[in-house]
């Protein structure tokens, strides 16, 4: 997915965005930001959620913390 079709397509609560902001504040760079929102929402359809949620979008920037420890 592209960009656009990432926001278009993931819907997002008031909390949701509100986590992402907090997590914009680590530096990411947009392209990073897609990743989280691409991971929240493959974790989201593993759940069966209809939306992304706060943990969804938690849990995808620990993986990517994570990703960042270990490949540098």
């Amino acid at each position: 997915m592209q960009s656009r079709q990432i926001r278009q397509y993931c819907t997002l609560d008031e909390s949701v965005k509100d986590l992402l902001r907090a997590v914009a504040q680590l530096r990411l760079s947009a392209r990073a930001d897609d990743r989280i929102l691409k991971l929240s929402g493959a974790i989201a359809d593993l759940e069966a959620a209809e939306k992304i949620g706060v943990a969804h979008v938690a849990e995808a920037v620990q993986y990517r913390s994570l990703d960042r420890k270990l490949w540098g």
